[in-house]
């Protein structure tokens, strides 16, 4: 078993990432997806993932992107947010197949008040595809989850059939996922909006699949954003057994799990929980605030470990005419942060049966 022969390495679209895809589904292995706000965030998700020999999505937020433009550049009509999508894009592109395993390149949430963003990257698909036959990203996500079911799914295959035309893969929400993230605040939604139900996932998929097979659905099932006790979170991962059979019953399909299938707000999640999640078709699951915790838990370990010796130039516990730049480089204590978000990354690959996916013979880089 091994992902050899089947996909390449380096950024993944199109074709190969429906084979990517339909691997893990029909293997039981889910992608962690890792919100990145940087270089150094990237390159720690890349080496993670080279390190265990499994692919991986690696995913912008609106505010991470315009984040990675830097703070200098006002975000008015998403500017900052667009370029600094195209520019994490174009970094990941370039590092993927120097660390040789597959990623694939996605944007997370975008909401309908964000839509400018989203035609931003859009755009810059379209350009990139008339250069190189692919897009730039591997795909997208629209979260039109705060509208109504028929303004979602009608918006969503409005700009799926834009994104087919360029092998782009369109991640969709349909129930919400509560909690808050990244500025979009559902805390104070009804309960019974996060289930949900399997007409609404069926109907998403009927709009869908005649325009392209490349879609997932993210389907609410108890998911909350944001870091909770495990337990905190009641989490109903059953139900995705029940949307994807009443998916094959409507198809009359010998598939099993015909879907693709989302999950989010995975924070304080149980192994448990996550295992049956991806024995029901998630192929993907979204990971920031855990990750978040573990880059800054490494910068504070090693503050503390060499407190004497970031307090000036010169002077520490060694001497008063001591030098102390080795300590306060950057990068010495951003790699310090980017080894504890490595180690906390390899956390989500094993949860999600995602250690060695590349298989034995797979080539190292």
């Amino acid at each position: 078993m091994g992902l050899d022969g089947i996909v390449p390495a380096g950024v993944v679209t199109g074709e190969n990432l429906i084979k990517l895809f339909e691997y893990c589904k029909k293997n039981g292995h889910a992608l962690p997806a890792f919100n990145c706000t940087s270089t150094s965030t990237i390159n720690a998700v890349l080496q993670a993932a080279r390190d265990i020999n499994s692919p991986v999505i690696i995913q912008f937020s609106n505010g991470g992107a315009a984040f990675l433009a830097g703070k200098g550049i006002k975000n008015t009509n998403e500017k900052a947010a667009i370029l600094g999508a195209i520019a994490g894009a174009q970094h990941v592109r370039l590092m993927a197949k120097h660390y040789g395993v597959p990623v694939v390149l996605h944007s997370d949430h975008c909401a309908k008040k964000l839509l400018p963003w989203f035609d931003g990257m859009l755009e810059a698909n379209e350009e990139y595809f008339k250069a190189n036959g692919e897009p730039l990203f591997s795909s997208h996500m629209l979260d039109l989850s705060e509208e109504f079911d028929e303004e979602n799914i009608t918006t969503c295959a409005k700009y799926f059939k834009r994104m087919a035309a360029v092998n782009l893969w369109l991640e969709m929400e349909i129930g919400i996922t509560g909690g808050e993230e990244d500025g979009v605040d559902n805390t104070g939604v009804k309960a019974e909006s996060l289930y949900t139900k399997p007409e609404q996932v069926y109907n998403v998929y009927k709009a869908l699949s005649p325009i392209s097979p490349m879609f997932s659905i993210a389907a609410a099932f108890g998911n909350v954003h944001g870091v909770y006790k495990a337990g905190n979170v009641v989490l109903s991962p059953h139900l995705l057994k029940g949307h994807q059979e009443y998916a094959k019953q409507q198809l009359k399909c010998a598939e099993n799990k015909p879907l693709f299938l989302v999950m989010h707000g995975g924070s304080g999640s149980s192994a448990a929980e996550i295992g049956e999640a991806v024995s029901n078709g998630v192929v993907k699951m979204n990971i920031d605030t855990d990750t978040q915790w573990a880059y800054w838990d490494g910068l504070r370990g090693f503050y503390k470990k060499n407190e004497g010796y970031l307090q000036g130039q010169i002077g520490n516990p060694d001497g008063a005419d001591k030098p102390n730049k080795k300590f306060y480089d950057p990068r010495v204590w951003v790699r310090a942060a980017e080894e504890s978000m490595i180690k906390r990354a390899f956390e989500s690959f094993e949860n999600l049966n995602g250690r060695n996916v590349c298989g034995d013979s797979w080539p190292k880089a």
